[in-house]
C-alpha cells in the first residue's frame, strides 16, 4: 500500500516534469500506480469504514424477521429455534444453505434487534399527562410493623407527585387513590401510563386486559389509559423516580400511623410540599403544576362508588369467606343464606340477596386467618390501651390458664405480652397464636417470643409423625454418663 509520503513525491516529480517511467523507477511502482496516484483530484483523509459483504440471507430477512415478531406474542416454550428457520426457509422459500449459516445468521439478527429494542426515546409528555406505579415500605400502623404498599401519581411535565397508602394493589385500592387524588388536585388527567403489573390490567400477547371496576372507574371520569410494554420502566421513568423520592423523603424514618385514611389525607398537602426546582428546566415545579392543572378535565357532579360486588354464601355461623383466608360475621340469622359482599380498598359491606345492608367490617389482607368475630381484631388497639384489659374481648376468649397468667403481669410485663401477641397473631392467626401461648406456658411457666413462634409454626405445620416409634433412651443415657 502507498503512503500519503509516497503519493506526495510521486505528484511533486511530475510537477517537476518528469516523466512516468522515471517516476516509477524512482520511487519502486508500477506505472499503473503512478497513473493512479496523479488521478486523484482529492487526497483528504477518507474514514475507515468498514463495508460489509452481503449476506445470501439478506434477501430473506423480512421474512425471518416476521417469524420472530410472531415469536413474541407466543409461549417461549413454543417459538422458533435457528433449526426450525432453517427447515422453512428451505421448505416454504427453496432456500439451499447449511443449518451453520441460517444458525449464525439468526444470532446476529436477535442481538442487532435487541440492541434496538433497548434503546431509550426522549420522550416528550404534555401537562395533564400522569404516570402511575407503586412501591413499597414499611409503616408503624396501631403498634405493628407492616409492609404496605403505596401508590404514586406522578405529572412528568411538572415532575409534582402525589402518594396515597393502602394495602394491596389491588383495583379497588388503586382507584380509591385515583378518586382520592383527582379531588385534591380538582381535576382529572387527559392520560394515564401505568405499569404492566398494576391491578387494573396488562399487556397479554398485543391486546390489553383490564380490570371490570378500574374500566367502569375510566369511562366515568373520562381519562384515556395505557401500559407500559412488559420489562420496560424506563417507559415511566418519571414515576419510577418519584416513587423513590417519596419514599427517601417522607417514609424515613419508618411513619407511626393510628388509621390510614387520616394519614392518606395529610399526605397529600406534603407531596405537594416537595416541589422545588425542575432538575431539568431550570423553574419551580409549583409553576409548572399550575400549567398541568389548567389542562385537567373537570371532575364528573357525581364521584364513582369505588366497590366490587361479589355473591357469597353464609356458612352455619353466618359468616362468609372471602378472598381466600379471611371471614367476616353478618348475622347467625342468615346462616347458609346466599349474600352480596361489596368490596371496596379499606371496607367491606355485607347486604342481603335482595341488596339490604347488614354489617360492614374492616377489609383484610394478607396469608394469614382472620375472623372479624375473632378477638384478634381487638388486639392492636388493646396493646395501646392496656387499662382496657379486664373488660375485653381478648381476655374473655383466652383459656383458663392463660387468662390467670396474664392477670398476674404488671402492668409493663402484661403489655409485653400483648404486644408479642399482637405481633404473632399477624403471621399465623389467632386460633394458632393462643395455641402456641398455652404450649409455652406449659412447658416453660412463661411466654417468650422465641417459645411462641416455634410452638405457632409447628401448630400450623401440624404434629410430626413417625413411620416408626423413636426411642430416645440412648440420649438420656449418654447424658448420664456426660455426667
Amino acid at each position: 500500500m502507498i503512503s500519503m509520503s509516497q503519493t506526495y513525491s510521486i505528484r511533486q516529480m511530475r510537477k517537476n516534469g518528469e516523466s512516468i517511467s522515471e517516476i516509477a523507477r524512482k520511487t519502486g511502482v508500477s506505472r499503473n500506480t503512478v497513473y493512479a496516484k496523479l488521478a486523484i483530484s482529492d487526497p483528504s483523509p477518507r474514514m475507515p469504514v468498514k463495508r460489509g459483504k452481503a449476506k445470501t440471507l439478506d434477501r430473506y430477512r423480512g421474512v425471518i424477521e416476521s417469524w420472530l415478531d410472531e415469536d413474541a406474542a407466543n409461549w417461549r416454550k413454543q417459538r422458533h429455534t435457528a433449526r426450525r428457520i432453517w427447515q422453512r426457509l428451505r421448505d416454504e422459500h427453496g432456500v439451499e444453505c447449511c443449518e451453520s449459516t441460517v444458525r449464525h445468521y439468526v444470532r446476529d439478527l436477535k442481538a442487532l434487534r435487541k440492541a434496538v429494542s433497548e434503546s431509550y426515546l426522549d420522550l416528550v409528555w404534555r401537562p395533564g399527562e400522569a404516570q402511575a406505579d407503586f412501591g413499597e415500605a414499611d409503616f408503624c400502623v396501631m403498634g405493628t410493623r407492616r409492609r404496605l404498599s403505596f401508590f404514586v401519581l406522578s405529572f412528568p411535565y411538572s415532575n409534582v407527585g402525589f402518594a396515597q397508602v393502602f394495602p394491596s394493589e389491588n383495583s379497588e385500592c388503586v382507584c380509591q387513590a385515583l378518586k382520592q387524588v383527582f379531588e385534591y388536585i380538582g381535576g382529572v388527567p387527559s392520560r394515564i401510563v401505568f405499569d404492566n403489573a398494576t391491578g387494573v390490567g396488562r399487556k397479554v400477547c398485543g391486546g390489553v386486559r383490564t380490570a371490570e371496576t378500574f374500566a367502569a372507574f375510566a369511562a366515568h371520569y373520562g381519562f384515556e389509559f395505557g401500559f407500559c410494554n412488559p420489562n420496560s420502566g424506563h417507559e415511566k421513568g418519571n414515576v419510577e423516580r418519584k416513587v423513590y423520592f417519596i419514599r427517601q423523603n417522607l417514609f424515613v424514618p419508618v411513619p407511626r400511623l393510628s388509621r390510614v385514611e387520616s394519614y392518606n389525607e395529610k399526605l397529600l398537602d406534603r407531596c405537594l410540599g416537595l416541589a422545588k426546582e425542575h432538575y431539568k428546566k431550570g423553574v419551580n415545579e409549583d409553576g409548572l403544576f399550575g400549567e398541568d392543572r389548567a389542562a385537567l378535565a373537570g371532575l364528573p357532579e357525581t364521584p364513582f362508588e369505588v366497590v366490587r360486588y361479589v355473591d357469597c354464601k353464609a356458612d352455619k355461623q353466618g359468616k362468609v369467606q372471602i378472598d381466600g383466608r379471611h371471614w367476616y360475621s353478618a348475622d347467625p340469622s342468615l346462616a347458609g343464606e346466599r349474600l352480596i359482599a361489596g368490596l371496596g380498598a379499606t371496607m367491606l359491606s355485607i347486604y342481603t340477596s335482595a341488596g339490604e345492608y347488614v354489617c360492614s367490617h374492616e377489609r383484610q389482607y394478607g396469608a394469614a386467618p382472620t375472623d372479624s368475630s375473632s378477638p384478634a381484631s381487638q388486639l392492636p388497639l388493646l396493646a395501646a390501651k392496656l387499662g382496657a384489659w379486664r373488660n375485653s374481648s381478648v381476655r374473655s376468649a383466652m383459656p383458663d390458664a392463660l387468662r390467670d397468667y396474664m392477670d398476674g403481669l404488671g402492668r409493663r410485663e402484661l403489655g409485653d405480652g400483648l404486644r408479642l401477641m399482637r405481633d404473632q397473631v399477624q403471621r399465623s392467626g389467632w386460633d394458632a397464636t393462643v395455641g402456641a401461648m398455652q404450649c409455652a406456658l406449659e412447658s416453660t411457666g412463661r411466654i417468650d417470643a422465641a417459645s411462641v413462634a416455634v410452638a405457632a409454626a409447628r401448630a400450623e405445620g401440624g404434629a410430626i409423625e413417625y413411620d416408626e416409634p423413636v426411642d430416645l433412651g440412648v440420649y438420656d443415657a449418654a447424658l448420664r454418663k456426660a455426667v
